[in-house]
């Protein structure tokens, strides 16, 4: 049967019993949709293929409360009759036969994120500052958090960050601003959200597993800019994502702001010198600029390191958000100083011998590596796992110079090789074949056994993790144990 309510008259107020809804998939935010829709009242079918983890207990809590809850094979091979809604979990390719039955009988499929925007409080509707990109959105979102509540807001970053944007949104005590980080899966499934502003940071190849092309995923991406209230922040060395902003459905009156590591123009933010400087929100912006903090503010605590540059533009793309909310430079600067970023992100395992050994296992895709390889001179590139479908041939070309040696391993090391070959023939190369002994014990002995004074082993894979490991945070810490092991 198709659609029989109208969803567009249901809200946060609403008494939602009439709507029957189908969550499927039992993740996190599949929990969080599934949980909330019974809150206000809908009929809720859960479907998953597993009751692994923590989900057979989330069910039974949800059936006590009413839910129809099915965990088990099968279990999302047919979409039950008499459905108004389908809220899938972001990892779900649209060619999923549920989601492809839902198309077929004329049902809507929403996000997690788009239930959460019906679901606002619209006496207090907390607005959003969204982020997206292929890399960086996380810390991003994070630096974003630090500046709004250094300036005295109520604020939390959700979405793909881990705490899901339904749940924040129905806190019962009801924030003044959400940070959220979204995924080109949970825009995918989005189309009613109109973010105060958001942030496209860059755009690379990624995920390609998953969309039929590239120009399928750069559309989701540009979808966050869809009514946008007050500023699309792009990046200013990746036209890619100016492009999307020009070609954005805005709400009148929002403003184009670029984020640069060089000189900013009217209307951007950059670096003068060491200076993050705003010529975007200021007043005499054509003669003035204001100083948002230095990179001293953004150096490693613990080593004084410099930022990578990476880290830089993270940096500028939050302070465009957070001034365009009205965040004084002040408690730009003061959230700067906060942030620390999480595990597995440039993390310092260890000094020993003139060599220093880099966790960034969240580099998971060859622009995050690229990132990560361009802050260091001279580097033992630890690499490799399933590689989603990108290439490694820019990479490579744009980063050989650095490379002293490469270690790889995992399913599609063949991939990196590959590129290695063809455009560094002279960089040597190991690779770590499967086999019995664990394949990160080996990947450090062999950079060990080349690495010399002056160099960085840095793990940076440029591949997702779940050929050899539960996820990049069991790969990052297999690494540091390792290290840790051969170092003492």
């Amino acid at each position: 049967m198709s659609r029989s309510v109208d969803l567009d008259a249901f809200g946060r107020a609403d008494d939602w019993s009439p709507v029957r809804a189908v969550v499927a998939g039992f993740g996190v935010s599949g929990f969080a949709a599934a949980d909330n829709l019974v809150h206000v009242g809908a009929q809720v079918t859960v479907l998953d293929e597993s009751d692994a983890g923590d989900r057979a207990e989330k069910g039974t809590l949800l059936e006590v409360l009413g839910a129809d809850v099915r965990l088990a094979p099968g279990a999302t091979a047919e979409l039950p009759d008499d459905v108004d809604v389908l809220v899938t979990s972001p990892g779900w390719s649209p060619s999923a036969p549920l989601l492809a039955q839902a198309r077929a009988r004329g049902i809507p499929i929403w996000g997690e994120v788009e239930l959460a925007w019906r679901l606002r409080d619209l006496e207090r509707p907390a607005p959003w500052i969204a982020v997206t990109g292929t890399n960086g959105k996380t810390s991003t979102v994070q630096m974003l958090e630090a500046m709004l509540r250094a300036a005295g807001l109520r604020a939390v970053a959700c979405g793909n960050i881990g705490l899901p944007i339904v749940q924040a949104v129905m806190d019962p005590e009801p924030y003044d601003v959400l940070a959220v980080e979204l995924s080109s899966f949970q825009l995918h499934y989005t189309s009613s959200m109109s973010a105060e502003s958001a942030a496209v940071l860059n755009v690379a190849d990624d995920h390609l597993d998953w969309y039929a092309d590239m120009a399928a995923y750069v559309a989701d991406k540009g979808r966050i800019y869809s009514q946008v209230q007050r500023a699309c922040v792009y990046n200013v060395a990746d036209p890619v994502t100016e492009q999307l902003v020009r070609d954005a459905d805005v709400v009148e009156g929002a403003r184009a702001i670029g984020f640069t590591l060089g000189m900013p123009q009217v209307g951007m933010v950059g670096l003068v010198d060491e200076v993050l400087a705003d010529r975007a929100f200021v007043e005499d912006r054509a003669n003035t600029a204001a100083e948002l903090g230095t990179l001293d503010d953004l150096a490693d605590p613990d080593s004084g390191a410099p930022p990578a540059p990476h880290v830089v533009a993270n940096a500028l793309a939050a302070a465009a958000l957070a001034r365009a909310h009205g965040v004084a430079p002040a408690a730009v600067r003061e959230g700067l100083r906060s942030w620390r970023p999480d595990a597995h992100r440039i993390a310092v395992v260890a000094r020993q011998g003139g060599v220093t050994w880099v966790d960034d296992s969240k580099a998971t895709n060859p622009h995050a590596a690229a990132s990560s390889l361009a802050a260091y001179e001279s580097v033992v590139w630890i690499a490799g796992g399933l590689a989603k479908g990108a290439d490694f041939e820019e990479l490579v070309r744009t980063r050989r110079d650095r490379m002293r040696a490469v270690v790889l391993l995992g399913r599609d090391r063949h991939v990196i090789a590959a590129a290695l070959g063809r455009h560094a023939p002279d960089v040597p190369v190991i690779e770590v074949g499967d086999g019995e002994t664990e394949p990160m014990d080996r990947a450090v002995e062999a950079a060990a056994g080349i690495a010399g004074d002056g160099d960085t082993v840095l793990l940076a894979p440029g591949c997702a993790s779940f050929d050899q490991f539960t996820d990049y945070a069991a790969r990052g810490d297999a690494f540091a144990a390792a290290v840790r092991r051969r170092t003492g």
